[in-house]
């Protein structure tokens, strides 16, 4: 037995550490009988009387004489999607309906405006492919030159004003290739070679040469995106237009969309059109459709965040407490709502059915076969004797122009791209109103340059009007005139570049109806009187109709797309990867609500106070 010290003064000997300690702490465990817990998380209940009491008040000893499905056979008629046709039907022929590319890019892709940027970039793909061929890089920088601005021509404005893009164009020009100029001399018509224009060695490299040519069309094509013909755009209304059409086997479906302003595309953008019988009157549609089809699928119950939980000693998710919804007796909606799932959410089965994309399925409807072995023959919602379009249904398309036309069952399955990223907008224009000059505007709050870049409408035309200035050898006084009058007069206000007037004009052969009709302003210089002025032209591709080609031609818009809140239109590059893994490069418009009227102090004949000298 260990001896036992005796302490008289603990105190004194803790505070001298006499003796020293090692202190141990112990932890009190359970020591369980068994090295499994499954019998213990069972959570079991010895009592089965409590469990037959608990259903008793549930109400499940109450027989339905309902049976779950197990199995269901779907007949349904599809059709598929064969014509395309961009803008109002009529203008142009249509054109084969490509389902391997999507919707959004065939409906929204405009022609390309390329920078300095992405014509050097063809400049270079251009010159590795013709590295092989021969020591022709100083014959193309020849032909298709990059040229420094002259500082001295106001032609050379748009350039030669800002000085990034300037300093651009000097440190490219005799150095690299204008690829851009190549390729639109490729595509301008099908008898432009590569090689035309260009000095051969020997005779041999021309067919070389125009064989890069071609591979360089197919490569702009791969990535780029443009409309070959005619797009979907109308500029009078600053919206897309476009139709496509099935076989129906007694003639052809029909779908237009008259005012697509771009972003998410799908079966709710197009109605039926019934007027329109077929989109190409001399085409032949497909004999073996529409098709019929019959699917055999197992039906899966819906399932969605907050659904109760109808199993024992499960619980709910806490992401969504549909008990806790606040309804009033007029949320009607909100009451069907919550009545289908909390009451019947376990009625509802999904039953999978796969469809090509670009088709139209007409379902006849579905047979389905319960646990007892019954078969129950149902048929879509919205059917009935009168096809009465006011009856209950999802997904069905409209009918155009007719209010007590019959509901179209068609489901549309379009080619459509989940999600697309979309680049800062290398366009945007507002259309406002302007309430005190009685007139409309399109403002240009950013405008491309041509590096490439975009810039805010009022620094670029700003830096443009500084540059013109000192051009004409900077403002000049006015002449002094000797009078004391502390007023003068000033027969116009001046307005900023990026302001384009939208003046009312009528409608030929209407007297009430008007239109937008864009106009121009002069660009005053303050006392320059030698030179003509000039005219101030819009710089976005947006506001340029009838501008770009040799012969000038008049845009108008139309009154209603210039609301009283106002209209925002942009225009950016937008891309996508398709479901193959390609992917598609398209520059796209998209027009949204603006801003409220604006005021651009537009004012003529007044009387301006001059300041004290």
């Amino acid at each position: 037995m260990a001896e036992v010290l005796p302490l008289k003064d603990l105190s004194a000997t803790l505070k001298e550490r006499r003796f020293p300690s090692i202190t141990v702490w112990n932890r009190l465990e359970g020591r369980p009988r068994t090295i499994a817990f499954d019998r213990a998380l069972r959570a079991e209940v010895r009592d089965a009387l409590w469990f037959l009491s608990r259903q008793w008040q549930l109400g499940e000893f109450h027989g339905e004489d309902a049976g779950s499905p197990v199995q269901a056979k779907l007949h349904l008629e599809r059709t598929r999607l064969t014509r395309y046709l961009p803008g109002a039907p009529g203008s142009a022929d249509p054109q084969p309906f490509d389902p391997a590319t999507p919707l959004e890019t065939t409906v929204e892709r405009r022609p390309a405006r390329f920078g300095l940027d992405v014509r050097l970039a063809i400049g270079r793909w251009w010159l590795r492919q013709i590295a092989p061929i021969g020591d022709y890089r100083q014959a193309y920088l020849d032909a298709y030159p990059i040229t420094e601005p002259d500082p001295r021509a106001e032609a050379d404005a748009g350039r030669a004003a800002h000085p990034e893009v300037w300093q651009s164009y000097a440190a490219a020009a005799g150095r690299a290739l204008d690829g851009g100029a190549l390729l639109a001399w490729l595509r301008d018509t099908s008898s432009h070679r590569a090689s035309d224009n260009i000095r051969l060695a020997r005779a041999v490299d021309g067919a070389a040469l125009d064989a890069a040519g071609t591979r360089l069309l197919a490569w702009a094509a791969r990535v780029f995106a443009e409309p070959t013909e005619q797009d979907a755009w109308e500029p009078p209304r600053m919206e897309y237009r476009f139709s496509a059409s099935a076989p129906t086997g007694a003639g052809e479906k029909v779908l237009a969309a008259e005012e697509y302003v771009g972003g998410r595309l799908d079966w709710y953008a197009v109605d039926v059109d019934p007027d329109a019988e077929t989109l190409d009157p001399h085409g032949e549609n497909p004999a073996d459709l529409p098709e019929p089809v019959t699917f055999t699928a197992l039906p899966s119950p819906v399932a969605f965040d907050g659904m109760p939980n109808a199993r024992w000693w499960a619980f709910e998710d806490r992401r969504t407490n549909l008990g806790r919804v606040d309804a009033a007796t007029t949320d009607v909606a909100k009451l069907l709502y919550l009545e289908f799932a909390l009451v019947y959410s376990n009625d509802w089965f999904v039953l999978p059915c796969t469809l090509p994309a670009g088709s139209v399925a007409t379902v006849r409807g579905m047979a389905v076969t319960n646990v007892f072995g019954e078969r129950t023959w149902i048929e879509p919602a919205g059917s009935g004797a009168d096809d009465d379009w006011q009856r209950w249904s999802m997904f069905t398309l409209n009918v155009r122009g007719i209010d007590d036309a019959a509901a179209d069952r068609s489901l549309l399955l379009l080619p459509t791209v989940p999600k697309a990223l979309e680049s800062e907008p290398v366009e945007e224009v507002l259309l406002v109103h302007d309430e005190m000059a009685n007139m409309a505007w399109a403002v240009e709050q950013t405008v491309p340059l041509p590096d490439g870049s975009s810039r805010p409408g009022a620094e670029a035309g700003l830096e443009t009007r500084a540059w013109i200035e000192r051009l004409r050898g900077g403002p000049v006084a006015p002449p002094p005139f000797e009078t004391e009058a502390r007023s003068r007069y000033e027969a116009m206000t001046r307005i900023p570049e990026q302001w384009i007037p939208l003046m009312p004009v009528h409608v030929p052969g209407s007297d009430r109806s008007i239109m937008l009709q864009r106009s121009a302003l002069p660009r005053f210089i303050d006392g320059d009187r030698v030179r003509p002025t000039g005219i101030v032209r819009p710089r976005t591709a947006l506001m340029r109709p009838g501008l770009e080609g040799l012969r000038r031609a008049p845009y108008y818009l139309a009154e209603e797309e210039v609301p009283r809140a106002g209209a925002r239109v942009t225009q950016s590059w937008q891309r996508t990867r398709w479901r193959d893994g390609s992917v598609f490069l398209w520059l796209g418009a998209r027009k949204g609500t603006g801003r409220l009227s604006g005021g651009s102090g537009l004012a003529f004949d007044q009387a301006v106070d001059v300041p004290p000298e």
